[in-house]
């Protein structure tokens, strides 16, 4: 269990967030080995979601919005 909370830091966000709902549906349905390690491992996992989260919406606001090249080109253009 410790290898894997190793890991989440450099996990994928589609990895990541597929191990969180795969622990949330354990820990409500799986056999009892399964919901113990669910239980166990969730807390990390939804830290580094959390952290992630907290991450890009730092990060949002200093990003400029996106131009096509097109309308890049009409809006610079010369007049």
């Amino acid at each position: 269990m410790i290898d894997l909370i190793d890991r989440l830091p450099a996990m994928a966000d589609t990895d990541l967030t597929t191990l969180a709902s795969n622990a949330e549906r354990l820990a409500l349905s799986g056999t009892p080995k399964q919901r113990t390690a669910a239980d166990a491992a969730l807390p990390a996992i939804r830290a580094e979601v959390t952290a992630r989260k907290e991450k890009l919406a730092a990060l949002a606001p200093t990003r400029a919005p996106r131009r096509s090249k097109k309308a890049a080109a009409v809006v610079d253009a010369p007049q």
